[in-house]
Protein backbone atom coordinates (compact mmCIF):
# COMPACT_ATOMS: atom_id res chain seq x y z
CA UNK A 1 0.00 0.00 0.00
CA UNK A 2 2.66 2.50 0.65
CA UNK A 3 5.83 2.01 -1.76
CA UNK A 4 8.90 3.26 -0.18
CA UNK A 5 11.59 4.28 -3.08
CA UNK A 6 15.24 5.26 -1.52
CA UNK A 7 17.46 7.39 -3.52
CA UNK A 8 20.93 8.76 -1.61
CA UNK A 9 18.94 11.03 1.04
CA UNK A 10 15.94 11.24 -0.46
CA UNK A 11 12.58 8.56 0.16
CA UNK A 12 9.73 8.89 -1.99
CA UNK A 13 6.54 7.22 -0.19
CA UNK A 14 4.14 6.67 -2.71
CA UNK A 15 0.42 5.75 -1.80
CA UNK A 16 -0.90 3.07 -3.74
CA UNK A 17 -4.69 2.07 -3.23
CA UNK A 18 -6.17 3.07 -6.64
CA UNK A 19 -9.11 1.11 -6.37
CA UNK A 20 -10.23 3.82 -3.61
CA UNK A 21 -8.56 6.68 -4.92
CA UNK A 22 -5.53 5.89 -2.44
CA UNK A 23 -7.92 6.58 0.44
CA UNK A 24 -6.24 5.99 3.95
CA UNK A 25 -7.07 2.81 5.70
CA UNK A 26 -5.90 1.74 9.08
CA UNK A 27 -3.18 -0.48 7.12
CA UNK A 28 -1.70 2.23 5.68
CA UNK A 29 -2.32 4.78 8.03
CA UNK A 30 -0.03 2.38 9.99
CA UNK A 31 2.81 1.94 7.21
CA UNK A 32 2.99 5.82 7.09
CA UNK A 33 3.74 5.58 11.16
CA UNK A 34 5.93 3.05 10.39
CA UNK A 35 8.18 4.83 8.33
CA UNK A 36 8.02 8.61 9.90
CA UNK A 37 8.84 6.70 13.46
CA UNK A 38 11.91 5.33 12.25
CA UNK A 39 13.04 6.64 9.04
CA UNK A 40 16.43 5.63 7.05
CA UNK A 41 19.07 7.00 8.68
CA UNK A 42 21.31 8.64 6.09
CA UNK A 43 17.52 9.97 4.75
CA UNK A 44 16.97 13.56 4.95
CA UNK A 45 14.02 14.44 3.03
CA UNK A 46 10.91 12.49 2.26
CA UNK A 47 8.43 13.07 -0.92
CA UNK A 48 5.08 11.78 0.03
CA UNK A 49 3.02 11.20 -3.19
CA UNK A 50 -0.35 8.94 -4.60
CA UNK A 51 -0.72 7.11 -7.86
CA UNK A 52 -3.64 6.61 -10.68
CA UNK A 53 -3.95 10.17 -11.09
CA UNK A 54 -4.76 10.79 -7.35
CA UNK A 55 -2.68 11.95 -4.03
CA UNK A 56 -5.10 10.52 -1.48
CA UNK A 57 -8.54 10.86 -1.14
CA UNK A 58 -9.48 11.13 2.19
CA UNK A 59 -10.41 8.58 4.99
CA UNK A 60 -11.15 5.12 3.91
CA UNK A 61 -15.20 5.61 5.24
CA UNK A 62 -15.94 1.58 5.00
CA UNK A 63 -14.15 1.37 7.98
CA UNK A 64 -15.99 4.19 9.59
CA UNK A 65 -19.36 2.75 9.51
CA UNK A 66 -19.53 0.39 12.65
CA UNK A 67 -17.23 2.21 14.95
CA UNK A 68 -18.23 3.30 18.28
CA UNK A 69 -17.54 6.50 19.79
CA UNK A 70 -14.94 5.68 22.09
CA UNK A 71 -13.40 3.60 18.83
CA UNK A 72 -13.64 6.97 16.96
CA UNK A 73 -11.68 8.93 19.50
CA UNK A 74 -8.52 6.45 19.46
CA UNK A 75 -8.77 6.91 15.79
CA UNK A 76 -8.58 10.59 15.78
CA UNK A 77 -5.91 10.31 18.19
CA UNK A 78 -3.91 7.99 16.24
CA UNK A 79 -4.07 10.24 13.17
CA UNK A 80 -3.16 12.68 15.38
CA UNK A 81 -0.14 11.09 16.37
CA UNK A 82 1.16 10.35 12.57
CA UNK A 83 0.56 14.15 11.57
CA UNK A 84 2.35 14.73 14.29
CA UNK A 85 5.49 12.70 13.38
CA UNK A 86 5.12 13.60 9.46
CA UNK A 87 5.62 17.12 10.62
CA UNK A 88 7.95 17.22 13.31
CA UNK A 89 9.84 13.73 13.30
CA UNK A 90 13.31 15.83 12.26
CA UNK A 91 12.73 14.84 7.97
CA UNK A 92 11.36 17.63 5.47
CA UNK A 93 8.69 16.07 3.55
CA UNK A 94 7.56 17.24 0.42
CA UNK A 95 3.76 16.79 -1.21
CA UNK A 96 3.49 16.51 -4.90
CA UNK A 97 -0.04 16.41 -5.47
CA UNK A 98 -2.86 15.77 -8.46
CA UNK A 99 -6.50 14.63 -8.42
CA UNK A 100 -8.30 14.33 -4.94
CA UNK A 101 -6.19 16.11 -1.97
CA UNK A 102 -9.96 15.56 0.04
CA UNK A 103 -10.72 15.12 3.75
CA UNK A 104 -7.64 13.27 5.40
CA UNK A 105 -5.67 13.87 2.11
CA UNK A 106 -5.94 17.33 3.07
CA UNK A 107 -4.51 16.70 6.32
CA UNK A 108 -2.15 14.69 5.43
CA UNK A 109 -0.57 17.22 3.10
CA UNK A 110 -1.02 19.99 5.46
CA UNK A 111 1.60 18.70 7.79
CA UNK A 112 3.86 18.90 5.10
CA UNK A 113 6.28 21.16 4.64
CA UNK A 114 6.39 21.99 0.98
CA UNK A 115 3.31 21.47 -1.37
CA UNK A 116 2.86 20.95 -5.31
CA UNK A 117 0.06 21.02 -6.80
CA UNK A 118 -0.94 19.45 -10.65
CA UNK A 119 -3.57 21.05 -12.42
CA UNK A 120 -5.70 18.43 -11.58
CA UNK A 121 -5.53 18.84 -7.77
CA UNK A 122 -9.08 19.65 -6.19
CA UNK A 123 -8.43 20.52 -2.40
CA UNK A 124 -11.54 19.91 -0.24
CA UNK A 125 -13.31 18.92 3.16
CA UNK A 126 -16.45 17.70 2.36
CA UNK A 127 -17.02 15.85 6.43
CA UNK A 128 -20.04 18.60 6.64
CA UNK A 129 -21.56 17.06 3.47
CA UNK A 130 -21.75 13.56 5.33
CA UNK A 131 -22.34 14.12 8.57
CA UNK A 132 -19.56 13.69 10.37
CA UNK A 133 -16.62 16.19 11.53
CA UNK A 134 -12.73 16.44 10.69
CA UNK A 135 -10.54 14.31 12.90
CA UNK A 136 -7.12 14.28 11.40
CA UNK A 137 -5.47 17.76 12.30
CA UNK A 138 -7.50 19.90 10.21
CA UNK A 139 -8.60 22.65 12.24
CA UNK A 140 -5.09 23.00 13.96
CA UNK A 141 -3.39 23.08 10.28
CA UNK A 142 -5.44 23.93 7.28
CA UNK A 143 -7.37 26.32 9.70
CA UNK A 144 -3.84 27.89 10.73
CA UNK A 145 -3.81 28.14 6.96
CA UNK A 146 -6.78 29.57 5.76
CA UNK A 147 -7.97 31.16 8.68
CA UNK A 148 -11.20 29.31 11.10
CA UNK A 149 -13.93 31.88 8.84
CA UNK A 150 -12.67 30.46 5.47
CA UNK A 151 -12.19 27.05 6.95
CA UNK A 152 -16.02 26.89 8.29
CA UNK A 153 -17.36 27.90 4.92
CA UNK A 154 -15.43 25.25 3.21
CA UNK A 155 -16.52 22.83 4.96
CA UNK A 156 -20.50 23.82 5.66
CA UNK A 157 -20.58 24.61 1.60
CA UNK A 158 -18.40 21.80 0.69
CA UNK A 159 -16.54 23.80 -1.68
CA UNK A 160 -13.50 23.04 -3.98
CA UNK A 161 -10.53 24.93 -4.73
CA UNK A 162 -8.21 24.04 -7.62
CA UNK A 163 -4.36 23.98 -7.52
CA UNK A 164 -3.83 27.65 -8.72
CA UNK A 165 -6.57 28.97 -5.56
CA UNK A 166 -4.46 26.80 -3.49
CA UNK A 167 -1.40 28.32 -4.00
CA UNK A 168 -3.39 31.70 -3.85
CA UNK A 169 -4.69 30.38 -0.47
CA UNK A 170 -1.15 28.46 1.07
CA UNK A 171 -2.75 25.12 0.60
CA UNK A 172 -0.24 24.46 -1.90
CA UNK A 173 3.49 26.28 -2.30
CA UNK A 174 3.96 25.51 -6.50
CA UNK A 175 1.10 25.34 -8.70
CA UNK A 176 2.61 22.97 -12.22
CA UNK A 177 1.11 21.35 -14.94
CA UNK A 178 -0.32 17.46 -15.31
CA UNK A 179 2.57 15.16 -14.38
CA UNK A 180 5.47 17.67 -13.18
CA UNK A 181 4.90 17.37 -9.16
CA UNK A 182 7.20 14.82 -8.84
CA UNK A 183 10.19 16.24 -11.05
CA UNK A 184 9.85 19.29 -9.11
CA UNK A 185 9.89 17.53 -5.94
CA UNK A 186 12.71 15.63 -6.27
CA UNK A 187 14.46 18.71 -8.08
CA UNK A 188 13.36 20.64 -4.29
CA UNK A 189 14.17 17.68 -2.38
CA UNK A 190 17.74 17.57 -3.65
CA UNK A 191 18.36 21.00 -2.75
CA UNK A 192 16.82 20.65 1.01
CA UNK A 193 18.84 17.93 1.45
CA UNK A 194 22.22 19.72 0.45
CA UNK A 195 21.36 22.24 3.18
CA UNK A 196 23.05 22.06 6.31
CA UNK A 197 20.85 19.19 8.61
CA UNK A 198 20.62 21.22 11.93
CA UNK A 199 19.62 24.28 10.42
CA UNK A 200 16.97 22.14 8.37
CA UNK A 201 16.11 20.38 11.52
CA UNK A 202 15.38 23.64 13.55
CA UNK A 203 13.36 25.30 10.94
CA UNK A 204 11.03 21.83 10.86
CA UNK A 205 11.09 22.17 14.90
CA UNK A 206 10.69 25.34 15.73
CA UNK A 207 8.68 27.92 13.25
CA UNK A 208 5.31 26.08 13.53
CA UNK A 209 6.23 25.90 17.11
CA UNK A 210 6.87 30.00 17.74
CA UNK A 211 3.72 30.61 15.96
CA UNK A 212 1.79 28.78 18.80
CA UNK A 213 3.49 30.91 21.42
CA UNK A 214 3.34 34.36 22.39
CA UNK A 215 5.49 36.81 20.79
CA UNK A 216 7.64 37.73 23.52
CA UNK A 217 8.24 33.91 24.14
CA UNK A 218 8.20 32.87 20.32
CA UNK A 219 11.10 35.61 20.35
CA UNK A 220 13.26 33.97 22.90
CA UNK A 221 12.97 30.47 20.69
CA UNK A 222 13.73 32.19 18.04
CA UNK A 223 16.88 33.45 19.81
CA UNK A 224 18.34 30.13 21.26
CA UNK A 225 17.66 28.45 17.57
CA UNK A 226 19.66 31.02 15.82
CA UNK A 227 22.83 30.92 18.31
CA UNK A 228 22.30 27.19 18.11
CA UNK A 229 22.95 26.88 14.33
CA UNK A 230 25.72 29.47 14.20
CA UNK A 231 27.86 27.29 16.52
CA UNK A 232 28.01 24.22 14.64
CA UNK A 233 30.96 23.88 11.68
CA UNK A 234 28.06 23.85 8.82
CA UNK A 235 27.69 27.70 9.86
CA UNK A 236 31.22 28.08 9.68
CA UNK A 237 31.43 27.26 6.01
CA UNK A 238 28.08 28.55 4.88
CA UNK A 239 29.40 32.17 5.98
CA UNK A 240 33.13 31.74 4.78
CA UNK A 241 31.43 30.14 1.25
CA UNK A 242 29.65 33.56 0.84
CA UNK A 243 32.52 35.23 1.38
CA UNK A 244 34.61 33.05 -1.30
CA UNK A 245 31.46 32.82 -3.50
CA UNK A 246 31.66 29.53 -4.05
CA UNK A 247 28.93 26.64 -2.94
CA UNK A 248 29.08 25.37 0.98
CA UNK A 249 29.66 22.03 1.22
CA UNK A 250 27.82 20.90 4.31
CA UNK A 251 28.22 17.95 6.29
Amino acid sequence: MLTVTLNDQIATLTINRPEKRNAMCEELLAEVDSFFSAPPENVRVAILTGTAGHFCSGLDLSEHVNRSVEENLYHSRDWHSVMEKIQYGGLVVVSAMFGAVIGGGLELAAATHVRIAEKTTVFQLPEGRRGIFVGGGATARVGRILGSDRMIEMMLTGRKYNAEEGVSLGLAHYAVENGESLDLATKLAGKIARNAPLSNYLMVQSIGRINDMSQTDGLFVESMAAALSQSTPDAEEGLRAFLEKRAPKFR
